[in-house]
Parts: C-alpha cells; structure tokens; sequence
C-alpha cells in the first residue's frame, strides 16, 4: 500500500493540562483506530520559514504546518477518508493536507 503524508495545518495549544490530556487521548484513539496504518505519527513543528527566489518568509507563510504524519492506505481517497477523523478536523480547529509519497 502507498503512502501518504498527512500535513496538518492550524490547531491551537490546550489551555490547561486536562485540555492537553482529552486531546491527546483523542489523537492516540485516531492513530489506535489506524492500527499498523500509522507508519509514523509524526509531531507537532515549531516556527517554519517559506524559502522562495523572493527571500524568506516567517511564520510558514498564509497557512502554516503545524504537525504531519505518515499514513499507509489503499488510495488517496481512503486516505482522505481517515483524515476526515483527525481531532483537529472534527472540532474544526484545523485541516489535513493528504498527498501521497512517492517513492523513487
């Protein structure tokens, strides 16, 4: 099965240490529903900078990464299909970006 990186864009900090733990047993039931999918649950990234022939822009630019994963699935849309479950998607406090990994 392919590949696909799962870049996540936006999500905020939890704002108390149980906030921070109902997230987090959110996300560890989405990738424990992925089973063996999960090729790796990736992380969270700090400050990113856009690299152009322009210069370099702050803060990833309009919309910036704020995580990633790689997941393994039979086709984008199936894999489209298990970003749909993302915490971050169902609460509406971000998006995930599906595209496949080409190997070469």
């Amino acid at each position: 099965m392919p590949n696909f990186v799962f870049a996540y864009h936006g999500g905020k900090m939890p704002e108390t240490p149980e906030e921070g733990a109902q997230v987090m047993a959110e996300w560890n039931s989405w990738f424990g529903g992925m089973g063996d999918n999960v090729v790796d649950p990736g992380n969270p990234v700090g400050l990113s900078k856009t690299v152009s022939d322009k210069g370099v822009e702050d803060n990833g630019g309009a919309n910036p990464l704020s995580g990633y994963s790689i997941v393994s699935a039979a086709s984008i849309e199936d894999a489209v299909e298990v970003a749909k479950g993302c915490p971050m998607v169902v609460h509406g406090h971000g998006t995930v970006e599906v595209a496949e990994v080409h190997v070469m």
